[in-house]
């Protein structure tokens, strides 16, 4: 039990120092210092932190981002972490800014429950590492892309022509295998040679880009298997949604709460007669917009979700309130997940079956409609889908 004596910790983070303050229990400053953010330094920091104790938390700023070295160190000494905001504009207006005012205003914000959030786990960095690397070099292919259609407008039209309609893999590899030494024309000759650097480093970064999200992949499903069972959640998705929650469940209180952090809870705003809400602008807008895609998925491949669009529309509905309303439903659905409150998928059981009974991949695909190489994926679990494996066990039972 915390002893209502001890003391609070607070930390205002940066770059190359942090500034450690302590408060005691009624709110009256103690001492304060600073620290270099080295692995020493961090040491030398809970060492005097303890020096100050006994402490019933440490408020710390930006435990994932400069704070996340002190915050793994605190942890480890066994004293519990409480993510703190940045200080507010308006605050900073009234009463200044310093390292040494911002450590305090951490751990007064810790005593007075301002701030009660649990830091998120440092077992998350190596998947939000991966995530940060995928979307570079998607951006950057992407570019290259662009580049090559910019080039290819500007090319003669000779040159231009042999490439008009191509599609983006078959233009890719075509420009990858190009000879521009072999061309007459000088000019002509350096046109092509850009192309072809172009496309290579777009060839590239795909490869870049399939291994990253390989990668995404095992450990996103190492780290919550039921979340990556779900429909329209791939790795890139999954990952996102995992790095949003922080692989921590205990930071989320509720499924409205976790609405509330992905921007997908609608805010009030009635008044007199009128009931309405509106949307929600805040929150972290890459869950947002994983949600939003999760929806766009369904909508393509899953009856159930069309079938509510489609009755909703009847009633009046625009497809914007739609798509708000089925945001939500897909938040409540992923907060099942990550509270670890869903059953994850067995389908270890269907290759030893469909052996068992001599049967091909080919055969069963033709039964269930689909290609082979996705009744494959559903037998190793790596493309999870509940409806499909039930069929394939009816069918499995029956043949």
């Amino acid at each position: 039990m915390t002893n209502p004596q001890a003391g609070i910790g607070g930390v205002d983070s940066h770059k190359d120092t942090i500034h450690v303050a302590v408060i005691t229990a009624i709110g009256q400053p103690v001492t304060d210092r600073e620290f270099p953010t080295t692995e020493g330094g961090y040491r030398r920091a809970v060492a005097w932190l303890i020096e100050h104790g006994p402490l019933q938390a440490v408020g710390i700023e930006g435990t994932s981002s400069y704070g996340i070295g002190i915050t793994t160190a605190v942890t480890a000494a066994g004293i519990r972490v409480v993510e703190v905001n940045r200080t507010r504009p308006a605050e900073r207006r009234r009463q200044g800014k310093t390292d040494q005012l911002d450590a305090y205003r951490a751990a007064r914000s810790v005593l007075t429950g301002e701030a009660s959030t649990d830091p998120k786990s440092a077992s998350i960095e190596p998947l939000r590492a991966l995530t940060v690397a995928r979307r570079s070099a998607v951006k950057a292919q992407q570019a290259a892309w662009r580049q090559i259609g910019a080039l290819l407008v500007n090319a003669p039209a000779r040159l231009r022509d042999r490439y008009r309609d191509l599609s983006e893999a078959k233009l890719v590899a075509s420009l990858t295998n190009t000879r521009p030494e072999q061309q007459a024309n000088p000019d002509l000759a350096d046109t092509m040679h850009a192309l072809r650097a172009l496309a290579r480093r777009h060839r590239a970064l795909g490869q870049e880009i399939t291994d990253l999200e390989a990668r995404m992949a095992a450990r996103a499903t190492s780290t919550n298997p039921a979340l990556l069972a779900m429909k329209g959640v791939g790795p890139v998705i999954g990952a996102q949604l995992l790095i949003t929650a922080g692989d921590n469940p205990d930071r989320l209180r509720s499924s409205a709460s976790f609405a509330a952090l992905c921007g997908t809870a609608p805010i009030p705003v009635s008044s007199g007669r009128t009931d309405r809400h509106r949307l929600s602008r805040g929150g972290d807008r890459q869950a947002n917009a994983a949600l939003h895609h999760i929806v766009k998925v369904r909508m393509s491949y899953d009856p159930a979700t069309r079938a509510y669009r489609d009755a909703h529309l009847a009633k009046g509905w625009t497809t914007k309130a739609v798509f708000r309303a089925l945001k939500r439903a897909v938040a409540r659905e992923v907060f099942q997940a990550l509270a670890g409150h869903c059953a994850v998928p067995d389908y270890s059981d269907l290759r030893p079956a469909r052996r068992a009974k001599n049967l091909t991949l080919t055969a069963a695909a033709h039964h269930l409609g689909v290609w082979p190489a996705r009744v494959g994926e559903l037998e190793l679990g790596r493309r999870p889908n509940n409806e499909l494996a039930t069929r394939y066990r009816a069918w499995l039972n029956a043949a």
